[in-house]
């Protein structure tokens, strides 16, 4: 049980910091990097046990994509920073071998679905990834939210 967590923890963040490092992301976005992708996962693997893998993709997508806008305004950076390493765990690599390897070894059933599955995935990321980016960067700055408070007339 501790070690199924921990793992869960440690692999995405390592993984996640990684990749950052092999895109030559700024040493100091490495661990806003880590905890992003870790976020996606946790949200992922947790979601994944009561719906299915193309809708937990979605939802870790959803929320790697919020903490990157949130880190882009507050760390005055570029979006893909955070993404494109955040998304990493999500994607469906393994189905995607499995589906060449199928297709290799003329098992074109566990082909089809092992692509489709993976096809599915891969759609959740996308469409996670939309609906984020799709609100205005003012929507993320707490300047907006303050003006908006004064303007509404609600007070503290």
């Amino acid at each position: 049980m501790i070690h199924d967590i921990f793992m869960n923890v440690a692999c995405p963040f390592i993984g996640t910091m990684a990749y950052a490092v092999l895109f030559n992301v700024p040493k100091r976005y490495y661990l806003s990097c880590g905890m992003t992708g870790t976020a996606g996962w946790l949200v992922y693997a947790l979601s994944g046990r009561y719906t299915s893998s193309a809708v937990a993709a979605f939802l870790g997508a959803l929320i790697v994509v919020l903490i990157s806008r949130m880190l882009t305004v507050r760390m005055k950076c570029p979006i893909t920073i955070f993404l494109v390493s955040g998304i990493f765990p999500l994607v469906p690599g393994a189905g995607i071998y499995y589906t060449a390897y199928y297709l290799v070894t003329n098992q074109l059933s566990l082909a089809a679905q092992k692509g489709l599955d993976s096809i599915k995935i891969a759609f959740g990321i996308v469409l996670g990834i939309v609906f984020i980016v799709s609100i205005p960067r003012e929507f993320f700055q707490i300047r907006y939210w303050k003006e908006r408070r004064i303007r509404k007339g609600w007070s503290r």
